[in-house]
């Protein structure tokens, strides 16, 4: 009988260790391949890992609420056939589970690019606390002191996810009462000076008062997290917006043209977005300042271009897959490349990599019939292009005999950007050369 080492697989570049949260499989199970062995939790992603072979679960190496590094051995299986251990399996990802999992999207982003300050510092306490465990306490606003007065049920006393959301729940319905944060004799001599700011939070955090008829919906701890995000970004960005309308009239004729060819060579349906998402790609090429991040007082160019797809799921929620240095990739690529994340996005079959590492965002307004929008920026990028629905609309056309009136396809586009690092001639320059592109459209070009 073989033997093969189940290894904690990458979950993103930015991810390191992981928290065993539930073993799915206990020793003597048989085990399918692909079959979910263990749940493990990140502060960014609850994934699952599955199995690479068939066998018998002979040995679990981590009990629930331990960490584990990425690459290190978390179970052994036993297989048919004769070797010794397998200590260098093919490379396996974790699968990010569905609703309401799929928040990991707005956990990655916010771990991101937390503005430091905001974020509740858990570094003075002389207890261990797993990544996960301190993301939903900065999450919920619950205080060190009260992380501290939580009695864990894990391994040594540790405070699990379980115990804290449970905390959170008792909170939520009055069995517990919050404990206002100690703060330092520095922070208290310069109170009388934040007063004002002081006031407005209080007025955010008053009741809203319902009557006998409303009903009362709790947030999903998705839409939590949006809220925080979206409120996190417009307190970190200066947002600004420039407005343009593109004619799209050869695009819409040519795609009617090629798209039933397209088809039958490709298996692939040719919408309106990979080609849009091309026309990003190249006009970020062009102005590579559109394709930074801030850092403190630094700007960090990024190299490669990652164009964020804003999909909509069936819930009403949004997630962000992300395509992989679009520039270098031709109508074919990137089209199979758009229908590929949005389907498993739709799927809810998206990996932790796939929505990671986005330089610039794309959102299609559109959809849902709007002309334009002024999207929020991503952080920690700074800009995101919205695209309005293709309009029907008379136009005056110019040629050398003259000017006459025409039916023509348009668009709007809406640029909003971080007007600390992106002037108004660089946002309107940028968003005028995608329209350049769109419209510079060669109605003969082969796919």
């Amino acid at each position: 009988m073989a033997k093969f080492e189940l290894k904690l697989p990458k979950m993103g570049e930015s991810v390191a260790e992981a928290t065993i949260t539930t073993w799915l499989k206990e020793v003597g199970d048989t085990i399918e391949l692909d079959d979910a062995v263990v749940e493990i939790a990140t502060d960014k992603v609850d994934s699952e890992v599955p199995s690479e072979v068939e066998g018998v679960l002979v040995e679990k190496l981590f009990d629930v609420d331990d960490v584990v590094q990425v690459g290190q051995v978390i179970a052994v299986i036993e297989t048919e056939g004769e070797g010794a251990v397998d200590s260098t399996p093919q490379e396996t990802t974790a699968k990010v589970e569905g609703t309401p999992k799929e928040a990991v999207v707005l956990e990655t982003q916010m771990t991101e690019t937390a503005v430091a300050g905001n974020a509740t510092d858990f570094s003075g306490s002389s207890k261990f606390y797993s990544p996960l465990v301190k993301n939903i306490a900065a999450t919920e606003n619950v205080s060190l002191n009260e992380l501290e007065a939580i009695s864990g049920t894990g391994k040594d006393g540790r405070v699990t996810k379980n115990d804290i959301l449970q905390f959170v729940d008792d909170r939520k319905n009055g069995k517990i009462k919050t404990q206002p944060a100690i703060q330092p004799a520095k922070e208290e001599a310069q109170a009388k000076p934040a007063a004002p700011a002081k006031k407005q939070e209080i007025s955010k955090a008053a009741p809203v008062v319902a009557s006998g008829e409303d009903e009362i919906i709790e947030m999903t701890r998705m839409g939590k997290l949006i809220a925080h995000h979206m409120v996190e970004s417009v307190q970190t960005s200066a947002h600004v917006q420039s407005f343009i309308e593109a004619d799209v009239t050869n695009i819409w004729n040519w795609r009617k043209k090629v798209k039933g060819d397209f088809m039958k060579r490709e298996g692939e349906n040719l919408t309106f977005t990979p080609i849009f998402m091309e026309a990003v790609a190249k006009a970020i090429k062009d102005f590579p300042m559109m394709n930074i991040s801030i850092s403190g007082d630094t700007i960090i160019k990024k190299k490669n271009i990652n164009l964020g797809m804003a999909a909509a799921l069936s819930d009403g929620n949004l997630i962000v897959p992300v395509i992989k240095n679009a520039d270098q990739l031709n109508l074919v690529g990137m089209t199979k490349a758009v229908n590929d994340l949005a389907n498993r996005a739709r799927n809810n079959a998206l990996k932790p990599d796939d929505i990671q590492g986005g330089t610039y965002t794309v959102t299609n307004v559109g959809t849902f019939g709007s002309i334009m929008g002024t999207p929020i920026i991503n952080q920690p990028q700074v800009g995101i292009l919205a695209l309005g629905a293709i309009r029907k609309v008379p136009a005056v056309i110019e040629t050398p005999e003259g000017d006459f009136i025409g039916i023509r396809y348009k668009m709007f586009l809406s640029h909003s950007y971080d007007h600390r690092v992106v002037n108004g001639a660089l946002g309107g320059q940028f968003v005028q050369r995608v329209k350049d592109y769109l419209e510079a459209w060669d109605m003969n070009r082969e796919f």
